[in-house]
């Protein structure tokens, strides 16, 4: 259940897991591995990984760094078996408190793929906004995580 959702960063004995993305999910996550190289490459941007869990099972996958003026919360995904069921909203919100804990900026940005409508609505859902922005086929959402 949603309320024994939590996060556990990355490390020696849980980055094996066997988690993926539904394949018609592909084109718009990255997989696990990917995230792990990417977390590897921003570690002078203090990136953070984690693994999702709900109780004892992994269920996904997050990170975020260090960008500019703000987070980018690069990475998320839950795992084809366990979406739909609340989840991700959940699972987002523990990144976001962990980003208002460390403090350091007041604000995120994100990308998703156009046309990954679950995503748009959960990062809708979230309190994030368009900033009207794109980077190729990605749209820009941003959240303001504390007024100033």
């Amino acid at each position: 259940s949603n309320d024994m959702v939590h996060l556990e960063t990355i490390n020696p004995d849980n980055w094996r897991l066997d988690l993926k993305v539904r394949d018609d999910q592909s084109k718009f996550v990255s997989n696990p591995n990917r995230i792990l190289a990417r977390a590897y490459a921003f570690r002078n941007n203090r990136s953070q990984a984690f693994v999702i869990y709900d109780d004892e099972t992994p269920i996904g996958m997050a990170m975020y760094n260090d960008l500019d003026d703000s987070y980018d919360f690069s990475q998320f995904f839950i795992d084809e078996r366990f979406q739909g069921k609340g989840y991700g909203f959940k699972a987002a919100e523990l990144v976001l408190q962990k980003m208002k804990d460390d403090g350091a900026f007041d604000r995120v940005i994100l990308c998703y793929v156009d046309g990954d409508e679950a995503a748009k609505n959960l990062y809708l859902k979230l309190g994030f906004h368009h900033t009207g922005e794109t980077d190729g086929n990605e749209i820009v959402m941003k959240k303001i995580l504390r007024k100033g």
